[in-house]
């Protein structure tokens, strides 16, 4: 905090700097609001800096809206419902293709990889922190990092200052709350501005992890710790029973991990299994070969044990399914691994099938909030007003990112919707001259 700025009065005072305060702060900048950004870590962005592995999933390449805020919505649970409604004013605003002309205007190039998941082309988080630090700058923003927000100052309904844990007082006409949910507390991100906003009146759902790897229950997983598999097909049973997930019935990666199993489509399902598991038993069904449906992968295996009868019935299973899984699958099946090809019998290759097309993991539980991509909870929707982000309750109060009750899969939506949120309350808070 340098001196005098906390006597000063501010157009507009943004509480956190993730990705969703540093765009809104800087946007309001440059719409010519004299605008100080407060950061309780000693620099801007250190969750951003590790999403994505540290390369960071900037966006998804889905540039259909109405197809875009399907994914919000396919990715509701019990507790938040669909949320993409919501978000139609704002995503009719700032979208996937702004965001992309932004960084894309700023120098900063970018890549599609898998389920349409947009990264920069240097693979580093940092190149992305850099475009939205050189936006802050240009704006000649006021960045105070070390500033420990404790709460909001109000006067005849309206917010009139935020307080700092050293008593500082920082006053403004406006105010943009971004202090995120309670993934990863390690970055700041613990919550607090849920509670200066609960205390305020507003309706607050509780967070709870959402996208969130899980733990397994079966040792052979522990094996395969840092390998990971591309188009597997994930089912889901509870007690025994297949569930109906669209999620489920999708094809995509999956990274076994030394506590169990991660990945976009594992975190995807997370809040499906946490909702499952509270009534029964949960297990996940690999299908190691979607591409082939019964009876071809039985004719495929009696093909490559005529071709390579000759050969160790554990040497010959890495033809048809990934090298690194093979072993296990030998293992489980209970055959004698030592068996030539030629001599599997015709019970023990349907054995392998159903092994293959349905490996069986059994869920223990989820990790939690700390190893959470993000997490669910956070403002009642209702009371925003997502043309402006601005609060129903307070005039002078906007709020953006994960503070606000939206649920969302694994993929680039996380950040795009910062980049909305925060971009569309830049847009649209006050400005009182230059």
């Amino acid at each position: 905090m340098t001196k005098g700025e906390g006597g000063k009065v501010w157009d507009v005072a943004v509480i956190g700097g993730g990705p969703a305060g540093m765009m809104a702060a800087a946007r309001a900048a440059e719409r010519g609001a004299k605008v100080i950004l407060l950061e309780k870590n000693a620099g801007l962005g250190k969750k951003l800096l590790i999403t994505g592995g540290g390369r960071c999933n900037v966006t998804n390449a889905e540039f259909d809206n109405r197809a875009l805020l399907a994914k919000f919505k396919e990715a509701g649970s019990p507790r938040s419902g669909g949320t993409g409604e919501y978000l139609f004013s704002a995503f009719a605003q700032w979208s996937v293709r702004e965001t992309l002309d932004f960084f894309h205007g700023r120098n900063m190039l970018t890549k599609v990889e898998p389920e349409q998941r947009v990264f920069p082309v240097s693979d580093k988080a940092e190149s992305v922190w850099q475009v939205l630090v050189d936006y802050l700058a240009q704006g000649k923003v006021a960045v105070c990092t070390g500033a420990e927000v404790t709460g909001f100052k109000v006067e005849a309904k309206k917010i009139v200052a935020v307080r700092l844990k050293d008593k500082t007082e920082i006053k403004a006409r406006s105010f943009i709350l971004a202090t995120g949910g309670k993934s990863h507390p390690e970055t700041g991100s613990t919550g607090e501005g849920l509670g200066w906003l609960a205390a305020l009146g507003h309706t607050v759902v509780e967070p709870s992890a959402s996208l969130v790897p899980l733990k397994v229950g079966d040792a052979w997983v522990k094996r395969l710790q840092g390998v990971s598999l591309q188009n597997i097909k994930i089912s889901l049973y509870q007690n025994g029973v297949k569930q109906a997930s669209q999620l489920a019935r999708k094809k995509g990666k999956i990274l076994f991990t030394h506590f169990g199993v991660s990945g976009p489509t594992i975190l995807n399902l997370s809040q499906e299994v946490s909702e499952l598991l509270k009534y029964g038993e949960v297990t996940l069904a690999l299908d190691l070969l979607p591409s082939l449906d019964q009876p071809a992968p039985d004719r495929e295996l009696q093909k490559l044990f005529h071709e390579h009868g000759k050969k160790k019935f554990k040497n010959v299973l890495s033809e048809i399914i990934p090298p690194a899984i093979a072993p296990i699958i030998a293992e489980l099946s209970a055959i004698n691994l030592e068996t030539d090809g030629s001599n599997i019998t015709r019970d023990e290759r349907l054995r392998l099938v159903k092994l293959v097309k349905s490996l069986p993991i059994h869920i223990t539980g989820l990790l939690g909030e700390d190893k959470a991509i993000v997490t669910s909870g956070g403002v009642k929707l209702d009371e925003v007003n997502f043309k402006t982000m601005c609060s129903r309750l307070y005039p002078n109060l906007y709020l953006i990112g994960d503070v606000l009750n939206i649920n969302r899969p694994s993929g680039g939506y996380s950040l795009q919707l910062c980049w909305t949120t925060g971009y569309v309350a830049g847009n649209n808070v006050g400005v009182t001259g230059k």
